[in-house]
Formats: C-alpha cells, sequence, structure tokens
C-alpha cells in the first residue's frame, strides 16, 4: 500500500501484527473504518443540522413526521417505534420541538387516551431545507468516488447490514 494512503486504522492494524502476527485483523480493518466514517458523518451531519436550530435526534424526529406524508402525522408510540426510542427519550425530543414550534401534540380523535404529533408550517418548511442540507453534506463526503463505487458500495453494506 502506498504510504500516502495509509489511514490511521493502517497504523492500528500495523501495530497488532507488530504485537500479535497470529490475528486476522480483517474484521478490524473493515468496522474500524465503517466506526470512523459513522463518528465523521454524524459531527457533520450535527453541525449541518445546527444551523437550523436542531440536533440530529430532533431532525430524525421532524424528518419522520415528514417522511409519514400529509397530514404529517404519528402518534408518540408510532415515532417511538421508528426511532428506537423510550417513550421517555421522545418525550424530551417532543417537548424541545413543540416549544420551538416545529411541531403540535393534540388528543387524538379516535382514541381519548392518546395523542397526535403533527409538523406546524414551521416545521415543514424547515425539515425541507435540512434534509437538502443535509444530503450535500453528505454528498461532498463521497465525491471521491464514483458513481459506479458509489453503487457497488451500498450494496456491500446492504450485504452487511443484513447480515448483522
Amino acid at each position: 500500500m502506498n504510504e500516502a494512503n495509509k489511514d490511521d486504522v493502517d497504523a492500528i492494524i500495523e501495530q497488532w501484527a507488530a504485537v500479535r502476527p497470529d490475528l486476522d485483523t480483517a474484521p478490524m480493518e473493515l468496522f474500524g473504518r465503517i466506526y470512523r466514517i459513522g463518528k465523521a458523518m454524524g459531527d457533520a451531519m450535527e453541525k449541518a443540522y445546527a444551523r437550523y436550530g436542531i440536533s440530529r435526534g430532533e431532525f430524525d424526529v421532524v424528518a419522520t413526521l415528514r417522511r409519514s406524508g400529509a397530514p404529517y402525522t404519528l402518534s408518540p408510540r408510532q415515532l417511538s417505534a421508528t426511532l428506537m426510542l423510550t417513550t421517555g427519550g421522545m418525550t424530551g425530543r417532543l417537548d424541545k420541538l413543540e416549544k420551538a414550534g416545529l411541531l403540535c401534540r393534540r388528543p387524538d380523535p379516535h382514541d381519548r387516551r392518546g395523542l397526535q404529533v403533527t409538523l406546524t408550517d414551521r416545521g415543514l418548511a424547515l425539515i425541507d431545507e435540512a434534509v437538502t442540507a443535509g444530503l450535500e453534506v453528505q454528498r461532498a463526503a463521497l465525491t471521491g468516488l464514483s458513481e459506479e463505487e458509489v453503487a457497488v458500495l451500498t450494496a456491500l453494506l446492504r450485504k452487511l447490514l443484513a447480515a448483522v
């Protein structure tokens, strides 16, 4: 491998090879890079969404409502299940987003014990801008890959995700 192409994971693998040459570190090379990419992109997305006054977690809530289609309404239980959050974690996010005017909570007309969470017009406008900004960040991260490489990588990661 060309020295210029080496990354931090290569240095870790070389250290293991020096002290434990018997180890097959191929999985460590792959998952080490996946973890580092995930962390770097997570940080970049957090920064992109911060311009809109929301965190990644809050983006996920507003985006889930947006993806649900008009009238952009789900129950807190549906949101929690989709985002794999506890109801307590969801309540905190909903409180902040409602205070910011991005969504509103109302009694469910079909279940007097339930609530409905709905995007406001402000929330709809914000998520449409924020998702575009996030996609720009992600697209920029892929500039070193060809369209074919992106397609192959996507297919391989889909296959890996299905296996874990």
